[in-house]
């Protein structure tokens, strides 16, 4: 900012310098949409059905199946196996749900 204030201040006085660099435009890629093949559906099933494997678990219905996916669980070993600190930090699995887990596992 300072030196377009003393470029001005230059042009004003007939000393003028070109030490100010060309302005360039951005150029943005437009991407296509991607078509909705069978790997997407078949991952929808999978998640389906990794879901299902979660609620087969004591304590654990569909809110939070969900929020356990979404947090990176995808095996229902996974979710035995964690520490009480992963689960508690995913959001909608309380103390109560974990001991259930606990005496489960």
């Amino acid at each position: 900012m300072f030196s377009k204030i003393l470029n001005k201040l230059k042009s004003f006085l007939g000393k003028k310098t070109t030490t100010e660099k060309p302005k360039t435009k951005k150029v943005t890629k437009v991407t296509k949409k991607a078509k909705t093949t069978k790997s997407s559906k078949s991952k929808k099933q999978d998640s389906k059905k990794i879901l299902e494997s979660f609620k087969s678990l004591p304590g654990i219905g569909a809110k939070s199946a969900k929020a356990l996916y979404d947090a990176g669980f995808k095996t229902t070993k996974q979710i035995i196996s964690a520490k009480d600190e992963e689960l508690l930090a995913v959001p909608g699995v309380g103390i109560n749900l974990v001991k259930k887990l606990r005496d489960q596992g």
